[in-house]
């Protein structure tokens, strides 16, 4: 198995979860996703039956309600990480914060994986990265661009007074 793919929890509109390994981006094609499960099969799944990818640390298969263990789903206060501060709503009705990133790899996800990358509210959970496929958003909310602090211009230092000259010109 290639490095480039990583544990994921799929989970559709139908609310069912899938396990199995997906590489970071370029994942869609002809309009579904190729999940490598856990017995080594390949399975297509129609992206417009996806609701997340969620990039877990571990797969917690005894877990059979919340595997990507994603329990909070909104910042307690404003993030500190940079990036562009989400919310989404889901044609369900709920709703998940999340970071997307301040560069250009948020138009190639939009572009290329037509969805977007965020990173959860709680990075110490089970969920390291989620992905959203534009086709599971029902509403896009900016909430906060969050930029590092940029450094203060150093004050001008003062002018001294000219210092008179101590012997004058000689005329």
């Amino acid at each position: 198995m290639s490095s480039s793919r990583k544990k994921v929890i799929l989970r559709t509109t139908a609310d069912a979860t899938l396990s199995g390994y997906l590489p970071l981006a370029g994942l869609i094609e002809n309009d579904s996703v190729s999940l490598l499960d856990l017995s080594g099969r390949v399975i297509a799944i129609p992206l417009a039956s996806v609701k997340t990818i969620c990039y877990v640390r571990d797969f917690n298969l005894t877990d059979t309600l919340n595997p990507e263990r994603l329990t909070r789903r909104t910042f307690l206060a404003r993030p500190r990480t940079e990036g562009l501060w989400l919310r989404i709503t889901f044609a369900s009705g709920d709703q998940l914060e999340g970071l997307a990133p301040l560069d250009l790899s948020l138009l190639d996800a939009l572009i290329h994986d037509r969805g977007l990358y965020l990173i959860p509210p709680d990075i110490r959970s089970n969920t390291q990265r989620l992905f959203v496929p534009h086709a599971a958003m029902t509403g896009l909310q900016l909430l906060g661009v969050i930029t590092s602090p940029s450094k203060a211009a150093p004050a001008p230092k003062p002018t001294r007074p000219d210092q008179n000259d101590l012997f004058p010109p000689n005329d």
